[in-house]
């Protein structure tokens, strides 16, 4: 099976990925607008957004850059991440992916992004403006 070409944007602007305890209620600095996210699960709350907008005192990794995969996507679409999450395993880069209806989103560290357009160029993905 052969990886499909995608186009990707990437997102400006650096993000936060930061956790709360589990049952939590969005906090009062939580952004209405702009890509944001948020996964509740049994154990904690994990949100997504530009990372100004996450206090100090929260626990948090920043440092983020976004890519959009351009969907829509169908489900029974296949590999549509992983063609995007092999070549950036084997070019080093570590990820934090996340996925919505229509598509997949996928942070890499800001100081790696060099690193992550190289490999997906090289995997034969396209940069959208």
């Amino acid at each position: 099976m052969t990886a499909p070409s995608l186009a990707l944007t990437l997102l400006p602007g650096r993000y936060a990925v930061a956790q709360l305890p589990a049952g939590a209620a969005l906090p009062a600095w939580w952004p209405t607008g702009g890509m944001r996210h948020a996964s509740w699960a049994d154990d904690e709350l994990s949100l997504v957004c530009e990372e100004q907008h996450v206090p100090e005192d929260v626990r948090c990794q920043r440092g983020w850059r976004m890519f959009k995969l351009q969907g829509p996507f169908d489900f029974a679409l296949t590999g549509i991440l992983k063609a995007v999450l092999d070549p950036l395993a084997a070019g080093g880069v570590g990820i934090f992916a996340l996925s919505t209806y229509d598509t997949d989103y996928v942070l890499v560290q800001a100081h790696q992004l060099e690193q992550a357009v190289s490999a997906l160029l090289g995997a034969g993905h396209h940069l959208r403006p």
